[in-house]
C-alpha cells in the first residue's frame, strides 16, 4: 500500500466529530438569535430542554402548555421575533394548539415545537405512545406547518418556520419534531454547514405610489375624519411615524385596546372618550393595523350611524380589504412604509380637519371624562369596578413604564376605558378572540422579554384558567403583581340556581375565596384588599419591591353586567317559561 493510501486509511479510521438532532436544533435557534423558550418538559423533549438551558438559551418551564403558548405568543408580539413554545406529544401539543391558533388570529409570530411519534407508526395507526398525526391537526389552525424527519434538514426547517412566522402578515407556525430526530447523528462539520441564518425575514413592503395618492385624495375631501389604530400598528413599532401622521394631519384618533399608548390616552387628539360620536359621525376613516371585524361591528350597523363613510385601510394583507365593507383607498404594505409614504405626500400646507369637527369631538370627550371622574371617586365598601380601577389608573399614571396585563369580562371592559396608557405596547390583553386564560402566561413573558414591572388585572373567572402559574412566577422570582377582582362569580356573584336545587348556580364561585393565599403558598406576597386605600397601598408596595404579589381585591358581588359589554352576543330564547 502506498504512503498516500496509508494516510487515507488512517484518516478514515480516526473517530469522527459528530453532532445530533438535539444540538442542531439548539444551534439553529441560537444562530437566529432565539434566546428564550417557553414550555413544559416531558417525553420526548425533556433532555432537549436541559441541553438548551445548558447552551445558554433561557428555558421557562410552566405548569400547563397553554400558558406557555400564550407566553410565546405575546413574546412574538413584543419582540417581532417568533416566540417559541416547546411541548410534549399529543396531549401537550393539543394544549399548546389553542395558543398557536390565538397567535395566528392576532397576527403574532410564534412557533410551536412539539415532539411527536414516528411517522411509520402513526401512518399505520399502530398505537404508539401518545400517537397522533399532529401535523395534519395543526395545519388548519396556523399560518404554516412543517415536519423535520432528518437531522440534515433541521437548519432549513427551522429557517422556514422563522420566516413563515414573521414575514408578511405574522402568525403561528407548527414545527413537528419526531422523537427519533433528536438522536440522529451526523458529521459535526456537515451539520454546521447545514444551518441557515435567516436573512431579512420580514422585508419592507412598499405601497404603490398611486395607492398613496388615492388615499391622500380621499383624506383631503374629509370633513369629519377619524384614524383608528389597531394592535397591528402597535406591533409594527412605527411609533414615531404614526405619531407624526396624527399630529401633522390633526385628525382625531381612536386606539383599539392593545394600541392604547401608541399616542398617550391623554393626547389632545385622542377620541377614546368620544368613541360613539366619532364612529357614528365620521365621514372618512383611516384604518391603521386594525380590522373591521366584530370588535368594530364589522364597519356597519347602528354603531356606525347613517352618515356615508369612506374607508382608507392600511394592511400588509391584500385579502383583508373589502372584508366587510367597501374600502375606497386600500393601501397594501407594511405599516411603517405606508405611514411614511402618507407623511411624505402631505404638503406643508396640509389643512387640518374643520374646527367644528374637533370642537364637537372635544365637547363630548370633556362631558364623558367628567362623568367618569365622578365615578372613580367612589370609596364605597365593598369596592365596585370604577373605584378599584380608579386606584390602578393612578398607579399606571405614576409608573407609565409598567406593563398592564388585563383579562376578564367586566374587569377587561371597564379597565380598557378607565386606565390610561402612556407608552406603546404597555397594555396586553385578550386580543381578537377575546379568549380567557391568557393572563399569567402573558404576564410572565412580558416580564421576561422587557424586564419591566408587570401589573396583571384579572377577573376571578379569567384567573382560574391560568392561576397555577403563580408558582411559576414565584419560582422565577418575577416582578409581577397580580390583582384578582373577586366578586364571587362569573360576571356577578349573585347568580342563583333556577331549579332551586342544592347545586350552586352555573356562574357562582365559592364565596369570599382568598386567592392571595395561593401566592403565599409558594413564597410570594399575598394581600387581601377590601377598600380602595388598601388596594392602592398593596399595589404600590408590590411595584416598589418587585416581589411576586397577588392581591385579592374584594368587589361587590352585584357589580358587573352579563358578559361585560358584549352581552348582546348571547342568544335569547324565544320559548316562554310555563
Amino acid at each position: 500500500m502506498t504512503t498516500t493510501g496509508n494516510a487515507q486509511k488512517a484518516k478514515a479510521e480516526e473517530p469522527q466529530d459528530l453532532t445530533d438532532g438535539f444540538h442542531l436544533i439548539i444551534d439553529a435557534l441560537k444562530l437566529n438569535d432565539i434566546k428564550t423558550i417557553y414550555g413544559v418538559p416531558g417525553i420526548p423533549i425533556t433532555d432537549f430542554g436541559r441541553m438548551a438551558q445548558g447552551a445558554g438559551i433561557r428555558v421557562l418551564s410552566f405548569r400547563h402548555e397553554q400558558n406557555a403558548g400564550n407566553a410565546a405568543a405575546i413574546a412574538g408580539y413584543l419582540t417581532k421575533k417568533p416566540g417559541i413554545c416547546l411541548t410534549v406529544s399529543a396531549p401537550g401539543f393539543l394544549n399548546g394548539l389553542t395558543a398557536l391558533a390565538h397567535a395566528t388570529t392576532n397576527c403574532w409570530p410564534m412557533i410551536l415545537m412539539s415532539g411527536s411519534s414516528e411517522r411509520e407508526v402513526v401512518d399505520l395507526q399502530q398505537g404508539d405512545y401518545e400517537e397522533m398525526d399532529q401535523l395534519a391537526i395543526a395545519k388548519p389552525l396556523c399560518k404554516a406547518a412543517y415536519r423535520i424527519l432528518h437531522a440534515e434538514d433541521i437548519g432549513i426547517g427551522v429557517a422556514r418556520a422563522i420566516r413563515a412566522a414573521v414575514s408578511g402578515r405574522p402568525g403561528g407556525v407548527y414545527l413537528d419534531l419526531p422523537a427519533k430526530l433528536f438522536g440522529q447523528a451526523m458529521d459535526a462539520a456537515a451539520g454546521a454547514r447545514s444551518l441557515v441564518k435567516v436573512i431579512d425575514p420580514a422585508p419592507a413592503q412598499i405601497p404603490a405610489p398611486d395607492a398613496v395618492d388615492r388615499a391622500l385624495a380621499v383624506l383631503k375631501g374629509a370633513k369629519k375624519p377619524l384614524i383608528i389604530l389597531g394592535k397591528g400598528a402597535s406591533y409594527a413599532q412605527a411609533d414615531d411615524q404614526i405619531r407624526a401622521l396624527v399630529e401633522k394631519s390633526g385628525i382625531p384618533f381612536l386606539p383599539m385596546s392593545m394600541a392604547k399608548g401608541l399616542l398617550p390616552d391623554i393626547h389632545p387628539l385622542s377620541a377614546s372618550a368620544s368613541r360613539s360620536l366619532v364612529l357614528r359621525e365620521s365621514d372618512v376613516v383611516v384604518m391603521i393595523g386594525a380590522r373591521l371585524n366584530w370588535l368594530l361591528s364589522h364597519g356597519k350597523g347602528k354603531q356606525w350611524g347613517s352618515a356615508p363613510k369612506k374607508f382608507v385601510q392600511i394592511d400588509i394583507e391584500p385579502k383583508e380589504m373589502d372584508s366587510n365593507v367597501e374600502i375606497a383607498a386600500p393601501l397594501v404594505g407594511d405599516i411603517g412604509s405606508c405611514v411614511s409614504a402618507l407623511l411624505k405626500g402631505m404638503s406643508d400646507q396640509w389643512a387640518p380637519p374643520p374646527a367644528a369637527w374637533i370642537n364637537e369631538v372635544n365637547k363630548i370627550k370633556e362631558t364623558n371624562l367628567a362623568k367618569m371622574s365622578a365615578k372613580l371617586m367612589n370609596n364605597s365598601v365593598p369596592m365596585n369596578y370604577h373605584s378599584a380601577l380608579g386606584v390602578l389608573r393612578k398607579v399606571i399614571d405614576e409608573r407609565p413604564d409598567t406593563i398592564l396585563v388585563n383579562e376578564g369580562a367586566n374587569t377587561l371592559d371597564f379597565a380598557r376605558s378607565i386606565i390610561n396608557m402612556h407608552k406603546p405596547r404597555k397594555r396586553l390583553d385578550v386580543g381578537t378572540w377575546g379568549v380567557m386564560g391568557v393572563g399569567m402566561g402573558t404576564a410572565i413573558a412580558a416580564s421576561i422579554e422587557t424586564g419591566q414591572r408587570v401589573l396583571a388585572v384579572e377577573g376571578d373567572s379569567a384567573f382560574g384558567f391560568s392561576g397555577m402559574e403563580v408558582e411559576t412566577i414565584c419560582r422565577y422570582d418575577l416582578p409581577i403583581c397580580v390583582v384578582v377582582f373577586n366578586n364571587n362569580g362569573i360576571y356577578r356573584g349573585t347568580d342563583e340556581n333556577p331549579s332551586g336545587g342544592s347545586d350552586p348556580a352555573i356562574c357562582s364561585f365559592v364565596e369570599n375565596a382568598r386567592y392571595d393565599k395561593m401566592m403565599q403558598a409558594f413564597g410570594g406576597v399575598g394581600v387581601n384588599a377590601t377598600t380602595p386605600d388598601e388596594l392602592f397601598r398593596a399595589v404600590n408596595e408590590a411595584m416598589e419591591s418587585g416581589k411576586p404579589t397577588l392581591i385579592n381585591a374584594v368587589i361587590d358581588p352585584a357589580a358587573g353586567t352579563e358578559s361585560g359589554r358584549i352581552g348582546n352576543l348571547n342568544p335569547q330564547s324565544v320559548v316562554s317559561k310555563k
